[in-house]
C-alpha cells in the first residue's frame, strides 16, 4: 500500500471508528474527502500544531462541520494536543470532541461550523482581514502577513443562501488567498442532490469572478496537488476547487449513497469497509506507524516555518518600529491606549437621533483605535456608520472602489469601510471570520427588523464568544411611512433570548456614547446597539444623573418628589421621553413617580440584588413603556404591574402619528398608571 493510501486510510478508519464508538456521528464525509484533507495537510498547509495560534499560520475551516472526525483525526495525527482519547471519547460530555467543530473547545479549530454555509462565509472574513493586515502592515522586504484561508466545503454548503452571499463579495473584493475544497459528491442527506440541486456550481462561480478548477477523481493525490498549486499561484481571484468524491468511500453497503451521510456504519459494515481498504480488522483506532510519522512531520515543518518567519518578523520590527508596536497592540487582545479619548459628550440643545450620536461616537473611536474596521448592509447613509476620511476596503483584485467618495480618503485593502452590499447574513458571518482572524476589531450595522436576516450567524458570534458590534437602527414604529415591514416589533425579544449577547437600547445621546463604551470594551461577546431614527432630546445631565448609569442596565433617572414612590415607570430607549412626560403629568396629580432608564436587561441582571432592588423595589407598582413587544417585561413588572407595548405589527403613516395611534404618549402613560394605582 502506498504512503499516500495508508495516510488517507488511516483518516478513515479513525473517523469511523469513533463514529462507531460514539454511536452517532456523519461518516461519509470523513471517507469522502480524506485524500483532499490529507493532501492539503501534508502538502500545503502552512501551520504549527504546537503552536496553534501562531498569526501567520494558513487556517482551515472545515465547513462541512458535520463531518468533524475529519477534522479530529488530522488535528491528533498532525501533532495539536489531542489525544487518541480524546478521539475515543467524540461527542461524549466533557470531551474535547464535540459532534460539530467548536472554537475554543479543541485546539486547531479556527471556527464553530455545523450550520451549514457559516464556515464558507466566515472564511471569507479571515481572508479579508489577511488582505487588510497585509497591506497595512507589510512592508517592501518584509513580509509579516502571508498567509492562506482554505474551506473544505460541501454540497449542502453551497446550496445555502450565506454562501451564495459570501462568494458573490469575496469574487468581488478579489480575495485571491481563499481557496475552497469543494466536496462534491453529489450526495445529501435526503438522497442524491438531483432531487432539488441541478445548478453548474463551477459556472456558477465563475460568474461570481472566481477562478474555477475540476479535479475529476477525489482519490488522486497528485491531481488535489497540482489543482491547490494552481489555485495558490492565482493571486487575484479566490479560488473554487471542484473536487468530485465518492460519500463513505470504503464502504461496500453505503459508498455512494445517502446512507453514509449521517449514520455510523455498523460494526459489521465497518469490518466490510475495513476489508476493502486492505485495513486490519482486529482492533480499533489503529495508526500505523508509517503513517503517523508522515503526518508528524507537521510538528518540525511548522516549527520551522514559524521560526523563519520570528526572523523577518524581528527584522521587520527593527526596521519598523512604530508598525511593530501597533501590532502588538492590535494582537494583544486589549483596547488600544486612549481608544476613547475622542468620544464627546453631548450637550443638552437640539434632539439627536441615536444612530446620529452613534456615528459621532464611532467615529470618534475609529480616529484612536485602528483596529475598529467594519460597515453595512448597503445601509450606510441610513445607519450613519461610515468611517469618515478611512477609504473604503478593496482588494488589489476586486471590481470596484470608492463611487462616490463618502468614506473619503484612498479605497484600497487598508480602507476600513467595508462595502458589504445588501447582504446581511454574510456580513454577520465574515464579521466573526474577521474576529477570530485576530488584529482588528469588526462592527456590522442595518436596520433593526432586518436582524432576522442575520441571526444564525449572530447566534454564531455568541456561541463563539466573538466581540462583534452590532449596530442596529430604526428600532421602531417611529421609524413611520415605510410600515410594518420595516419597522421592528418581536427583534428586541429575540436578542435578549441569545445567550452571552447584550444589547443595549440608549434613551439620547449620552447614553449612546454609554453604550458605545460598554461594546468596545466588552471583548467576551457581541454586543448589539440599538438605536433610532428618529430625534430623541439630549438630557441635561446636569439635572439628571449620569449616563454611566447604563453601565448597570437599569438606573433611576428621575427619583419621586414629596417621599417614596407610588408607582415606578420604566423606559428603554426613545420611550423614556414620553415617560418623563407622564410623570410631570401625574406629579401634577400628587402621584409620587420614579423613573427608570432600562436600556439593558442583561447588564441589570448581572448587577448584585442589592442594586436590582435599590432600582426596582418590591411592593410598588411598576409600569414598563417600551414600543416592541411585551415578552419578558412582566419579569420586571410583576404580577400586579403592567406594560404598554406592542404586541402587533406596525403600520404606514408617519411617526407621530403612530406613536399617538398605538398609546406610546405621555397622557396614554399617564392613565394607565393612574388606573394600575386604581386612582379614576
Amino acid at each position: 500500500m502506498s504512503l499516500d493510501r495508508l495516510c488517507t486510510n488511516t483518516i478513515r478508519t479513525l473517523s469511523i471508528d469513533a463514529i462507531q464508538k460514539a454511536n452517532s456521528g456523519h461518516p461519509g464525509l470523513p471517507m469522502g474527502a480524506a485524500p483532499m484533507a490529507y493532501t492539503l495537510w501534508t502538502r500545503h498547509l502552512k501551520h504549527n500544531p504546537r503552536d496553534p495560534q501562531w498569526p501567520d499560520r494558513d487556517r482551515f475551516v472545515l465547513s462541512g462541520g458535520h463531518g468533524s472526525m475529519l477534522l479530529y483525526s488530522l488535528l491528533h495525527l498532525t501533532g495539536y494536543d489531542l489525544s487518541l482519547e480524546e478521539l475515543k471519547s467524540f461527542r461524549q460530555w466533557g470531551s474535547k470532541t464535540p459532534g460539530h467543530p467548536e472554537h475554543g473547545v479543541a485546539p486547531g479549530v479556527e471556527t464553530t461550523t455545523g450550520p451549514l454555509g457559516q464556515g464558507f462565509a466566515t472564511a471569507v472574513g479571515m481572508a479579508l482581514a489577511e488582505a487588510h493586515l497585509a497591506a497595512r502592515f507589510n512592508r517592501p522586504g518584509h513580509a509579516v502577513v502571508d498567509h492562506h484561508t482554505y474551506v473544505l466545503a460541501s454540497d449542502g454548503d453551497l446550496m445555502e443562501g450565506v454562501a451564495a452571499e459570501a462568494a458573490s463579495l469575496a469574487g468581488h473584493l478579489g480575495l485571491g488567498k481563499l481557496i475552497v475544497l469543494y466536496d462534491s459528491n453529489d450526495i445529501s442527506l435526503d438522497g442524491g442532490i438531483q432531487l432539488s440541486f441541478s445548478e453548474d456550481v463551477a459556472r456558477r462561480f465563475e460568474a461570481y469572478r472566481w477562478h474555477v478548477v475540476t479535479v475529476r477523481d477525489g482519490n488522486d493525490v497528485a491531481a488535489i496537488d497540482a489543482a491547490i498549486r494552481a489555485a495558490r499561484a492565482e493571486t487575484s481571484r479566490p479560488s473554487l476547487l471542484v473536487i468530485h468524491t465518492c460519500i463513505g468511500y470504503g464502504s461496500p453497503a453505503r459508498q455512494g449513497k445517502s446512507a453514509a451521510h449521517g449514520a455510523p456504519l455498523g460494526k459489521e459494515e465497518v469490518a466490510a469497509t475495513k476489508r476493502n481498504l486492505d485495513w486490519p480488522e482486529e482492533g480499533e483506532f489503529t495508526v500505523p506507524e508509517p503513517a503517523l510519522a508522515h503526518f508528524r512531520r507537521a510538528v518540525e515543518r511548522g516549527e520551522r516555518a514559524q521560526a523563519e518567519w520570528q526572523q523577518r518578523f524581528a527584522a521587520w520590527a527593527a526596521n519598523h518600529p512604530a508598525l511593530a508596536r501597533e501590532w502588538r497592540e492590535a494582537f494583544s487582545g486589549r483596547l488600544p491606549e486612549g481608544w476613547d479619548a475622542e468620544i464627546p459628550t453631548f450637550p443638552a440643545s437640539e434632539p439627536l437621533a441615536t444612530r446620529a450620536a452613534g456615528s459621532k461616537v464611532l467615529n470618534a473611536i475609529a480616529k484612536c483605535y485602528p483596529g475598529l474596521i467594519g460597515g453595512s448592509a448597503d445601509l450606510n447613509a441610513s445607519t450613519a456608520t461610515s468611517l469618515k476620511g478611512m477609504g473604503d476596503f478593496e482588494s488589489p483584485g476586486s471590481a470596484g472602489g470608492d463611487v462616490d467618495g463618502a468614506s473619503g480618503g484612498v479605497w484600497g485593502p487598508t480602507g476600513r469601510n467595508i462595502r458589504f452590499g445588501v447582504r446581511e447574513h454574510a456580513m454577520t458571518a465574515a464579521a466573526n471570520g474577521i474576529a477570530l482572524h485576530g488584529g482588528l476589531r469588526p462592527f456590522v450595522a442595518t436596520f433593526f427588523t432586518f436582524a432576522d436576516y442575520l441571526k444564525p450567524a449572530l447566534r454564531l458570534s455568541a456561541l463563539m464568544e466573538q466581540p462583534v458590534v452590532f449596530v442596529f437602527t430604526h428600532d421602531s414604529i417611529a421609524l413611520g411611512e415605510d410600515g410594518p415591514t420595516h419597522q421592528p416589533v418581536e427583534q428586541l425579544a429575540m436578542l435578549r433570548a441569545v445567550p452571552n449577547l447584550v444589547a443595549l437600547r440608549p434613551a439620547d445621546a449620552n447614553e449612546t456614547a454609554e453604550a458605545w463604551r460598554v461594546a468596545a470594551e466588552r471583548l467576551d461577546g457581541p454586543t448589539a446597539l440599538v438605536l433610532t431614527r428618529q430625534n430623541t432630546p439630549t438630557l441635561d445631565r446636569s439635572v439628571y444623573p449620569s449616563a454611566e448609569g447604563l453601565r448597570r442596565g437599569a438606573y433611576v433617572l428621575k427619583e419621586a418628589e414629596g417621599g417614596a414612590p407610588q408607582i415606578v415607570l420604566i423606559g428603554s430607549g426613545s420611550e423614556v421621553e414620553p415617560v418623563l412626560a407622564a410623570q410631570a403629568i401625574l406629579a401634577e396629580r400628587g402621584v409620587r413617580v420614579r423613573v427608570v432608564s432600562m436600556p439593558s436587561w442583561e447588564l441589570f441582571e448581572a448587577q448584585p440584588a442589592e442594586y436590582r432592588a435599590s432600582v426596582l423595589p418590591a411592593g410598588v407598582k411598576k409600569l414598563a413603556v417600551e414600543a416592541l413587544v411585551s415578552l419578558g417585561w412582566h419579569r420586571y413588572v410583576g404580577g400586579d404591574g403592567d406594560v404598554i407595548a406592542l404586541d402587533r405589527f406596525g403600520a404606514s403613516a408617519p411617526a407621530k402619528v403612530l406613536l399617538r395611534e398605538f398609546g406610546f404618549t405621555p397622557e396614554n402613560i399617564a392613565d394607565r398608571a393612574l388606573k394600575l394605582l386604581g386612582a379614576d
